[in-house]
């Protein structure tokens, strides 16, 4: 009896992802919890697991690296037997599935796997997948790997040797992902952004306190954002609602997006839980998230959930700029950098750090004046971050 393997449904809303390559091969042994193969959806690649232990087939006409496939498509089969294969027209057509004997090639040897699938043994899975992403035919390279199987490294240095200008450069599945999500955003919601200035003195001399008082690492100015935000959004919930047709739903918990810049495009891993962690524990959530992120080691469950998001263009010299909302969240926070500024203290006027906070809401979900107090909030915690903390 041949069990189908289907393209699972990793997301609500996912109803396709791109076939990043097998991870066994045809013949091969498996046992139930191993992974099959890769997935990628959204902005993550996925190992997917199978569920029942026997035997690999991937019969003619199965999913190459790059496919689309929708969620329920029959990709390969799991038998019983090593001396049991899999006849079919095609899985990806839905084609009647008939067992048989193998003849010829011994199931899972070298040769019969070198015939039936050449392309994974040649390259890696993170090869393939960074080769779609940069553009490049990993079919003519030389690979560093063991009997020339082309690797990851093989592939980027490639990247890096053949840009030049004029070049046509095209858009990766997580560029595509990107544009469709800020094309979404502007379509689905009634963008407004709140733009406010706090000073940022104490918090800059907190954080100095910190790293002084401590050889572990110390929370970057973002941590400390994060973490005010979500005390903010306790005080404001109605900015971590979302718009849907029966009303504005509240989050249960207060789930903060981090925005990341890596080589592949933007991502926004998920911290989950912000307002029950201490800033230190919160420091080491998003080292781990953007770490992750900036490896390509995020699931797709890293980067959902989100009730809110946090983007900070700093440390690139940014004052200000105008975020766009992450759906279907309904805000999102631009931090600028945090700068020495003429400031009026008293009567006089004296050198403070300050920042820009820009606050970009749905103008369907709340109001001007509700999202300017939520601001206020923020900014006093800026000014003012001690009582707001816990280690």
């Amino acid at each position: 009896m041949a069990i189908p393997i289907t393209i699972p449904r990793l997301g609500w809303n996912m109803e396709e992802g791109t076939f990043a390559g097998w991870l066994k091969r045809d013949g091969d042994q498996v046992r139930s919890g191993e992974p099959l193969f890769a997935l990628e959806t959204e902005k993550a690649t996925e190992e997917v697991e199978g569920l029942d232990a026997g035997f690999l087939r991937i019969p003619a006409g199965g999913p190459k690296p790059a496919d689309r496939l929708t969620v329920g498509t029959v990709i390969g089969y799991i038998v019983a037997t090593a001396d049991e294969s899999v006849s079919v027209a095609s899985p990806l057509a839905g084609g009647a599935v008939t067992t048989e004997a193998r003849r010829g090639l011994v199931p899972g040897s070298p040769a019969s796997r070198e015939r039936e699938r050449p392309e994974q043994t040649r390259s890696s899975p993170r090869a393939r997948r960074a080769a779609r992403e940069l553009g490049v035919d990993w079919a003519t390279l030389a690979g560093s790997g063991k009997g020339g199987r082309v690797r990851e490294r093989d592939v980027r240095a490639a990247a890096a040797t053949t840009r030049h200008s004029g070049s046509l450069i095209p858009p990766t599945q997580t560029r595509r992902t990107i544009a469709a999500r800020m094309m979404e955003s502007l379509r689905t919601t009634a963008p407004v952004t709140l733009t406010t200035t706090a000073d940022a003195t104490n918090l800059v001399n907190l954080r100095n306190q910190l790293r002084s008082a401590s050889d572990g690492a110390v929370p970057s100015y973002n941590d400390f954002l994060i973490k005010f935000a979500a005390i903010a959004l306790i005080k404001h919930p109605v900015l971590a609602g979302r718009w849907t047709d029966d009303g504005i739903r509240l989050p249960a918990a207060i789930h903060i997006g981090v925005a990341v810049d890596t080589d592949v495009g933007l991502l926004v891993p998920v911290v989950r839980d912000v307002p029950s962690l201490g800033v230190r524990q919160l420091a080491a959530a998003t080292s781990d998230l953007i770490g992750r992120a900036r490896t390509g080691r995020l699931s797709a469950a890293d980067m959902q959930g989100g009730c809110f998001t946090v983007s900070n263009l700093g440390a690139y010299g940014i004052d200000e700029f105008t975020p766009i909302i992450n759906p279907p969240e309904c805000a999102v926070l631009g931090v600028g950098r945090i700068a020495k500024r003429p400031a009026v203290v008293g009567d006089a006027i004296v050198a403070r750090d300050q920042v820009t906070l820009s606050l970009t809401f749905d103008h369907r979900v709340v109001d001007g004046a509700p999202a300017a107090r939520f601001l206020q909030t923020l900014a006093q915690a800026l000014e003012d971050p001690s009582p707001w903390i816990v280690e």
